[in-house]
């Protein structure tokens, strides 16, 4: 070999000895492997989970690759198959030490499932088996599975059990994890520490705020809700960008406003949800036509639903618009538009119960009974209960009776009572003594049920068993739901209830007060006295229907806005008939636009008239002449002005809404 020349490389004649059989063995359980990874999002079936189980099982993979078992067993627990979850918990149940991510999976499966509260089981460890395994650490996630378990079950005392478990475990300032503990505090209707854990909060998100919001809007404190968002606007260019309001934000916000009728704040939350970008939202859309149609503004709720365009509206911007023209007495309408929708969307249980409200508002009875009849999903006890008032209302008392006597499951309290508040509307004592029958033996106590039949026998002059149905009512200590009306001046609601003296202005509210019935009577309005079903006194039941919450509403708007300006007052129960007559008048006397909505519907008084044409006082008018004749021969008192003017005989305990459990202003 000459200097400087490099050697020639070696070359091996025998081959490379082979890998140790651990090695080799080692390479194809990774390839293995690689290879379930891959297949895990394509598994869809029952079938395909239990075979890639038993895979993981010959592999020997579920002791040695704990991040794929997790995946596994979370996609396992999410699966729509009715089987799935019940395996992942057979899964979990066999692993000898099942990790923190292995318990997260099952608990997310189960917070979604039908049974949520067995997450809650799952988490106290009665879901294991006996002797239990170790019990994997519990961490954040673990404890926000739980949260939304017990949200979905209402269980305000399993929250404040886990509300106390992450203090001790140190994650009370992950703020993901305090607001779905916020969250269910709200859920849960504890409503007073959802307001303390926000106040307690130093860092707060959007999500936050939208969870409070959402949970006051939702719950009992809508008031509260409006106040939040309010204070949330004011702030608005201060805040961080984790805490800016977004579409969410805005709809609970017009859900409070829907709530209350509080359409001057609605109108401030609709600019201002064009000031931050979100004005032409659909989920914003949609809640401003529910707000604006709750609100009594039916013509703003139609103008935002012709300005989303077709191929952008959903089933939810149907639902809700044939909804609001239903509530307002437009049966038509809403027949037309659910006759319009097109093709592409697909109906659903709430579209149909919509429609059936429109027609039973309107008194369309063959329109609802093709509706039901053609309907292309499995009617509910909501679809019965909606055809069962409809068939009533008309006096069809029989074909509703057979009605709910022929559904495939049986009626529940709802019903009977719809079908009782139909027979005290058409005077069938038969038919609501049976009805009472019923709701007594399906455990009934509600004081609506006990006004019904009580204004059945009033009707017809029979006061001793109106006695015995009081003497009950007080020995099962039942007590009528108040009535209270509000309305809404300069931004602030002013709630009245019967008779009501607390307001500020009382006495100027009662002066108005006779100044109407002095107006009103000049246009041939008397008080309706057969309204008020106690054997009393003449004069005492004209003082009993003077001051009822809506009048003194009415009175107070009157005196309190400038001439011309619409009058909307909410009610919670359903309007009386003297007040449907004595509204009606003052529209026509004083030139003013009335908008009533009580626990039915919206009655819209203009010029002497009502969107409801008077549907749902007029068609117990005979029902009232005949009681009141009754009770005229015992007295010998005279009936010529009840036969001259039977348009203007309304009876308001007789007057029945979908909800009867909330009935009447007196008995």
């Amino acid at each position: 070999m000459a200097d400087g020349q490099f050697p020639p490389p070696r070359t091996h004649t025998n081959p490379m000895p082979p890998l140790p059989p651990s090695t080799a063995a080692a390479a194809a359980s990774a390839a293995a492997l690689q290879q379930l990874e891959s297949l895990l999002p394509r598994l869809s079936t029952l079938s395909h989970y239990k075979q890639y189980h038993a895979r993981l099982l010959a592999l020997g993979s579920l002791g040695t690759c704990p991040p794929l078992r997790a995946r596994f067993l979370d996609r396992l627990a999410l699966s729509p198959h009715a089987a799935a979850l019940p395996h992942a918990l057979l899964l979990l149940r066999s692993l000898p030490a099942p990790a923190t991510n292995d318990l997260n999976a099952a608990l997310r499966g189960l917070a979604a499932s039908p049974q949520p509260a067995r997450a809650l089981l799952l988490l106290a460890g009665r879901l294991l088996p006996a002797p239990a395994p170790p019990r994997p650490r519990l961490d954040a996630l673990s404890l926000s599975f739980a949260l939304k378990a017990a949200a979905r079950c209402s269980d305000a005392l399993a929250t404040l059990q886990l509300h106390a478990i992450l203090v001790r475990l140190g994650v009370a300032a992950d703020v993901r994890l305090m607001t779905t503990l916020l969250d269910s505090y709200a859920k849960c209707s504890d409503l007073a520490s959802a307001r303390k854990v926000f106040d307690g909060m130093h860092v707060r998100d959007v999500a936050t705020w939208n969870a409070l919001l959402a949970g006051l809007a939702q719950g009992t404190e809508p008031d509260l809700a409006i106040s939040l968002f309010r204070r949330l606007a004011r702030t608005y260019w201060e805040l961080p960008p984790r805490e800016e309001p977004n579409e969410v934000t805005i709809v609970a916000a017009l859900s409070a406003c829907a709530q209350l009728g509080a359409l001057q704040d609605g109108l401030c939350v609709h600019e201002f949800a064009r000031t931050i970008g979100v004005g032409d939202n659909v989920r914003v859309r949609n809640a401003l036509i529910d707000m604006y149609s709750k609100c009594g503004s039916l013509n703003r709720a139609l103008e935002v639903f012709r300005s989303i365009k077709l191929e952008d509206r959903t089933l939810v911007t149907y639902n809700t618009t044939i909804q609001a023209l239903s509530m307002q007495g437009h049966g038509t309408d809403a027949l037309k538009l659910f006759d319009e929708m097109p093709e592409w969307i697909e109906v659903d249980e709430v579209t149909y119960l919509a429609v059936l409200g429109g027609c039973n508002h309107a008194g369309l009875v063959d329109d609802g009974r093709r509706v039901f009849n053609s309907m292309r999903v499995p009617p509910s006890m909501k679809h019965y209960g909606a055809i069962v008032d409809l068939l009533g209302r008309a006096g069809r008392l029989a074909e509703a009776h057979d009605m709910i006597m022929s559904m495939p499951f049986p009626a529940d309290i709802v019903l009977w009572q719809t079908l009782l508040g139909a027979a005290k509307m058409h005077g069938n004592v038969e038919l609501a003594e049976l009805s009472a029958t019923k709701l007594a033996e399906l455990g009934s106590n509600v004081d609506g049920d006990y006004v019904l039949l009580s204004n059945v026998y009033a009707s017809k002059a029979r006061w001793a068993d109106v006695g015995r149905v009081r003497d009950t009512m007080r020995n099962n200590d039942v007590k009528k739901v108040p009535g209270f009306s509000y309305t809404e001046i300069d931004g602030v609601r002013h709630k009245f209830i019967n008779g009501d003296k607390e307001h500020l202005k009382w006495r100027e509210i009662y002066s108005a007060l006779d100044d109407i019935v002095s107006r009103i009577s000049e246009l041939g309005y008397e008080p309706e006295t057969s309204n008020v079903l106690h054997d009393i006194g003449e004069e005492e039941k004209q003082y009993a229907l003077c001051y009822h919450s809506e009048k003194l509403a009415i009175a107070f708007g009157l005196i309190s806005t400038p001439p011309g300006d619409t009058i909307r007052v909410i009610k919670n129960l359903r309007i009386c008939g003297d007040c449907h007559v004595v509204a009606k008048l003052i529209s026509k006397a004083y030139g003013r636009v009335i908008i009533i909505r009580d626990r039915a519907r919206f009655h819209q008084f203009e010029d002497g008239e009502c969107s409801c044409r008077d549907y749902w006082t007029t068609e117990i008018v005979n029902v009232a002449k005949e009681g009141l004749r009754q009770q005229q021969r015992m007295t010998g008192s005279s009936t010529e002005l009840l036969d001259a003017r039977p348009t203007m005989i309304a009876l308001s305990s007789f007057t029945f809404s979908h909800d009867p459990r909330q009935q009447a202003n007196s008995w």
